[in-house]
This record gives structure tokens, sequence and C-alpha cells, in this order.
């Protein structure tokens, strides 16, 4: 295993962290300050297009970058994803095609991919192991962007055989958090869910039956596995997952949210609109053996994003 193990990060390798603004991206820069790391990159999307192949050479070049933490992407819930397609899968493929190709060529030691559970088939046996990647059908609400991710996975499986390029590859599960996409038909379910229960007093509506059961993570407690894999995983292109351990189904989600904000009015399903995937928990395992574990649990999670939400739908409105 150590064969294939890279150099420790040190608090003055440079850091690129992409997405630094996003659920992600936004943890794992807080993680590694509290880290002591200091040389940390955090470009922002004025500053650096991704989907710009000339721009992203020429940041790299200027940059001399060592470590890469991709946490960039185009990202939405089911509605979003289902709507729009082909700016999930050009755009994503653009943003990971121009980063790992470019990170290459500029000598960057280590490079950190993240995915999500949707790369898996709509039925994959549960819970679901890496193996099972591209051995059956994907769900087609979201294949654009499960398809967009694959190609990354294996554009880092080809260039580490090719090249020797070192990368790690991880699927968390479905994620959670203080600077999450709150819209409230495009967002993610948790924090749509968080703004129909907050701004609207008599009804709300959700998509399918509320049967499908997800795993969540925390985004800090992703980020602390982000972290720890750099520095402890296989840099080979390995495929990870990282999940809570815990499943929950929509409808219980749903009720628990509720409670949270202390929503008292009618909650209703549309069971004309898909219901996604309908149990999809992750096999952790491979990734537990290394040492780590999450802390954060779902109760707590989901209130301390509810309360980060609270603060800034309040400091907005000054």
């Amino acid at each position: 295993m150590n064969s294939q193990m890279n150099e420790k990060m040190n608090p003055n390798s440079k850091i690129l962290v992409v997405g630094s603004g996003g659920l992600v991206g936004s943890a794992i820069v807080r993680k590694l300050k509290e880290l002591g790391y200091v040389n940390i990159l955090t470009p922002k999307r004025n500053e650096l297009n991704l989907v710009n192949q000339i721009e992203v050479r020429n940041y790299f070049l200027k940059n001399k970058i060592d470590y890469v933490f991709d946490a960039a992407a185009k990202v939405g819930g089911i509605n979003a994803n289902n709507t729009y397609p082909g700016e999930f899968i050009y755009e994503n493929i653009m943003i990971q095609t121009n980063l790992i190709h470019e990170a290459y060529l500029s000598g960057v030691k280590k490079f950190l991919f993240l995915g999500s559970v949707c790369i898996y088939p709509k039925f994959a046996p549960v819970p679901v192991k890496e193996n099972s990647l591209m051995t059956d059908h994907l769900e087609p609400t979201n294949d654009a962007y499960a398809v967009a991710k694959i190609s990354g996975i294996k554009m880092l499986e080809a260039y580490h055989k090719q090249y020797g390029f070192k990368s790690t590859c991880l699927m968390p599960c479905n994620i959670y958090g203080p600077n999450d996409n709150f819209h409230p038909e495009n967002g993610h379910v948790i924090p749509s869910m968080i703004t129909k229960f907050h701004t609207q007093t008599d009804e709300v509506v959700f998509w399918g039956d509320g049967s499908p059961l997800r795993e969540f993570i925390h985004c800090d407690d992703l980020a602390d596995a982000i972290v720890f894999s750099m520095n402890n995983c296989l840099d080979d292109a390995t495929l990870y997952n990282i999940g809570s351990g815990h499943n929950i189904s929509i409808a219980d989600l749903c009720k628990k949210i509720a409670a949270i904000v202390n929503y008292s009015g009618k909650i209703k399903w549309n069971t004309d609109m898909p219901n996604g995937t309908p149990n999809r928990p992750l096999d952790s395992s491979k990734f537990y053996s290394l040492g780590w574990k999450p802390k954060i649990n779902l109760t707590d999670g989901i209130r301390d994003t509810y309360n980060w939400y609270c603060e800034k739908t309040y400091t907005q409105s000054r």
C-alpha cells in the first residue's frame, strides 16, 4: 500500500480548492485552515472560468500547485438534473477534464476527485459497493450528471495507467449543510425542504410518494474525510465510498425537518412525479478501514444547517 501512496501534505504545500464557494468546497477550506494549512488558493468563478481550458492552463502554470481538491461542479436536485441535462453533462465534463489534464501537465502531486452516489446503477445491490460501478443502467433523472462524473473517474484511471498521475476518487452519499443550494425547486432535498417549510405556512408539496431511502452526510464530516483521504488513501485513482452509515426515508426526513423548522401545515406528495432511485445506501467499509468515521448525526446536522439558513436569510434581509 505504501508504495502507491504519495507524500503527505505539509503546512506550506500550495493547495488549490476549486468550488470553494460551494457546499463542499467551503467546508474543505474550513477544515484545511483548522488543521494549519496556510497556502490555500480559492479562485472564484469571476477569477477562473473552469470551462475554459486556456484559463485553467495559465492558472496552473502561474501558481505551481502541489495538491488539488476538485469540489467544482454544476449540481442540483432531481428537478434540476431532469430539466437541464445538457448543461449538467457539458459543464461537468469540461470542468473536470480541464482540471485533470492541466494538473497532470503542471506536475501536481495528487488530485482529489469528488463524485456522487448517483454514479452507481439505479438498482445496484445494497449497500452499494465500489465494484458496482458501470454494472447496470443509471437512474434516468440524473444520468447526465452521473455520466460526467464517471468520465472523470475513468480519466483519472487512464492518466494513472499511462502517466503515473496520482489521484483518489471519493463517492459521497447525499451531502447537506451550510452553503448548500436552498432553492425550493432546484436545490438538494434537505435544503429545499428547509426553504419550503420555512417560507410556506399552509401546505408544501414534494415529488414522489416519500418512500425512497437516502443516506446523508454533513459537509463538515465529508470535508474531514476528504482531507484525511488526501493523506491516507491509495493514489492510483482508487474509488472510495463515503457515507454516514444511516438510511432514512424521504417521508421520515420530511417529518424530521418539519419538526426542526416548527412547520405545522399540510404535507402532500405529488405521485405523478418520479421518486428517483428507491434505495442506495453506500458500503463505506473500505474507507472506514483506514481509520475514519463520521461524527455528526442527522438531527444535529439539520439543526445546524437550519440555523445557518436563518442567519443568512436574516442578514440578507437587513
